[in-house]
């Protein structure tokens, strides 16, 4: 990288950046997905202890509930993406739910691991930039 004009430290660092800002991004959205996963799994195990006919306050959105009535406790609607539901059991449904937070745990540390390396890359990048910036300041 010391061989590098000024201006291609510059794009290289500004692309470095870039891309750490993106892999931050993901680490945020990979948390709030875990986040919403653990929340669930907490949920089915509440849903799991309570009676059967138990009146209840039933989510539509993140704002919106409706009462109802529980029916079933042992079977459960999962959502698996782009609106999709599969009916599965209660165990069943626990088990999905530690799965993808496992897969996203995973997914998080190894997404970490290479944020940090390009952390490293910018933070060399600009040092090596500004080493050659103090240097060419005396000329000017």
């Amino acid at each position: 990288m010391e061989k590098m004009s000024v201006e291609q430290l510059r794009a290289l660092k500004e692309q470095a950046d870039l891309e750490f800002n993106l892999f931050q991004d993901s680490l945020n959205n990979i948390r709030t997905a875990t986040a919403r996963l653990e929340i669930a799994s907490s949920a089915l195990e509440d849903l799991s202890l309570r009676p059967q006919g138990k009146k209840m306050l039933v989510p539509l959105t993140a704002s919106l509930y409706v009462p109802g009535m529980l029916d079933d406790a042992e079977k459960v609607l999962v959502d698996v993406g782009t609106g999709y539901f599969i009916e599965k059991t209660m165990v069943e449904g626990k088990e999905y739910c530690e799965r993808k937070i496992n897969l996203l745990k995973s997914n998080y540390d190894q997404l970490l691991e290479v944020a940090t390396k390009k952390k490293s890359i910018a933070d060399e990048t600009g040092a090596i930039l500004q080493a050659k910036l103090k240097q060419l300041a005396p000329i000017q």
